[in-house]
């Protein structure tokens, strides 16, 4: 059980932010396609980095008894795309959350 522990973590993180994105409609509940192809090319483009430092010798998986041990390739851990991926929303979020505030500010004053 705590093998899925890290898996659960991120789990419950990507539901926090798909919570946070819901109440203020900010990434997928604004433009679901866009979002959706936003989120696809950073996990893309991050994975591809991944994927060259692994054949560098560069990146490699760390053991630890909090992770599932499920490989997608060779040194890539599936917590890895979950990971990717709760990145690259919580950076949209962010952005346009911050944007939003910033807009609200400066029409109020």
């Amino acid at each position: 059980m705590i093998g899925l522990a890290y898996l659960a973590a991120l789990v419950l993180s990507l539901a926090a932010m798909c919570a946070i994105d819901a109440r203020f409609r900010l990434v997928f509940w604004d433009s679901p396609g866009r979002a959706a192809a936003v989120i696809g090319i950073g996990v893309a483009a991050f994975l591809v980095w991944d994927l060259a430092g692994i054949a560098l010798g560069v990146f490699f998986r760390g053991e630890t008894e909090f992770m599932t041990g499920i490989l997608l390739a060779p040194e890539l851990p599936l917590e890895e795309v979950l990971f990717l991926t709760f990145l690259c929303y919580l950076t949209l979020v962010l952005v346009l959350g911050t944007r939003r505030v910033l807009d609200r500010e400066r029409s109020a004053s």
